[in-house]
């Protein structure tokens, strides 16, 4: 009876146990949950807090630059156009065209006058450079034998209204008007840099400069100009002087600033109102569109940032997986434990993923919100305005964490490649 009790009880404990065998009779490897594998990932992050901080400090960097980079360099090339849109856009140069197998036309003096008259048209100037040959010119005489008072300096004319089409900005001074050039007086404006080379800093006691043997008196000093940046170090004398005394025929060019989105248009009408019956003789220089100056802008930066971006990125990964190699030797045991209680290769590999993983994706956030603050803060001190794509710091996660999973896989695979048995040696 006690036999077949036994025999009973042993049979009922089989038939028990029955539904847990496999076809074959086997039983079949333990396994782990994914709440198990997460809990395991997140103990290990935990298990040494300050060399995970590090780690991911090295991400949040990378990802705070990439997105730091991408910002600004959208707030940048926003800036660049917008100047552009203020100044090369509405800027047009009319000269004459080369003459071949017609007879060679000219620039009317009064270009100013006939383009003033078209809608669009802000401020209109004649601009020519004058030849004067090897003639220095020179400031009155300073009583200092070491410095030099002879310069060769570039000698333009002007109309009086081409200071506002190259919005020239005056230091000290007047600037030349219509009664000096109808009269052709010796009178000149100097730019900035001609003034400082020559010594002359005030105009009030009336210096006077040499071009050659002529003698000018100088009336004004410039400090700056927004176009024609040759003035600067330039010597200008009025538009009449130059024809009576230095042969000018014609004027070389003629600077037009138009109002913005005008300059396609004008420069269509400027040559019918300059010579209706020869309208092709004249060259209009139109700026690029600003659309297609913002793209290049835009694309030029935006290479340049995200190269520094991604070394800053890929020193984060190398940390990142650094840090998880390290984490694979240290944890050789405990990695040959789990083994043998019956965890899968493939379990071991994905807890040391959804370590890199999470530490990736981690340093992604925190560097989407650094890196948003300094595009900011870079913004506000330079008064611009930011401009952030909206996908940037959305993104900044995800790219983190397959940063992170990247760098993690490496050290994921060499631990899962170890064996249980030389593993529970080795972390003995």
């Amino acid at each position: 009876m006690r036999v077949d009790t036994v025999a009973t009880g042993t049979a009922r404990g089989a038939g028990e146990e029955g539904p847990r065998l496999g076809a074959a009779g086997d039983v079949p490897p333990a396994g782990m949950r994914t709440r198990d594998l997460v809990d395991e990932a997140i103990a290990g992050l935990f298990a040494r807090p300050g060399r995970t901080v590090l780690t991911v400090l090295g991400t949040v960097i990378g990802l705070a630059a990439l997105v730091a980079t991408l910002g600004l360099s959208l707030t940048a090339s926003s800036r660049i156009a917008g100047r552009f849109d203020a100044l090369a856009a509405t800027q047009l140069t009319i000269t004459l065209k080369e003459a071949e197998d017609r007879p060679q036309r000219a620039i009317p003096w009064d270009a100013p006058q006939r383009l003033g008259g078209l809608n669009g048209v802000v401020a209109a100037g004649n601009l020519s450079e004058i030849d004067v040959g090897e003639a220095l010119v020179s400031a009155s005489p300073i009583n200092d034998p070491q410095r030099r008072t002879e310069f060769k300096l570039g000698v333009w004319a002007a109309s009086p209204d081409l200071f506002t089409a190259v919005r020239a900005q005056l230091r000290t001074g007047r600037l030349l008007d219509g009664g000096l050039a109808a009269r052709g007086e010796h009178v000149v404006v100097l730019g900035p840099n001609a003034a400082a080379r020559l010594g002359i800093s005030r105009v009030d006691q009336l210096p006077t400069i040499s071009i050659g043997d002529e003698l000018f008196t100088v009336i004004g000093i410039l400090d700056r100009v927004e176009r024609q940046f040759d003035l600067l170090s330039a010597v200008i004398v009025p538009e009449g002087t130059a024809r009576r005394h230095y042969g000018l025929a014609s004027p070389e060019s003629v600077i037009v600033e138009t109002k913005l989105g005008a300059a396609s248009l004008l420069a269509w009408q400027s040559p019918l109102a300059l010579d209706p019956a020869d309208p092709s003789a004249f060259k209009i220089a139109v700026p690029e569109q600003p659309q297609r100056v913002r793209e290049g802008v835009q694309s030029d930066l935006n290479v340049l940032f995200l190269m520094l971006g991604g070394v800053s990125l890929l020193v984060g990964a190398i940390g990142i997986a650094n840090v998880t190699l390290v984490s694979v030797m240290e944890r050789i045991g405990e990695i040959g434990l789990r083994r043998a209680l019956g965890a899968t290769r493939r379990h071991i590999a994905l807890q040391f993923l959804l370590e890199s993983g999470a530490m990736g994706v981690l340093g992604g956030v925190l560097g989407a919100c650094a890196g948003l603050l300094v595009v900011v803060g870079v913004a506000l001190v330079q008064t611009w305005t930011p401009v952030i794509h909206p996908l940037v710091p959305v993104l900044a996660p995800f790219v983190g964490g397959v940063t992170g999973l990247l760098a993690g896989l490496y050290p994921a695979l060499r631990a899962a490649r170890l064996e249980p048995v030389e593993a529970l040696r080795s972390g003995t």
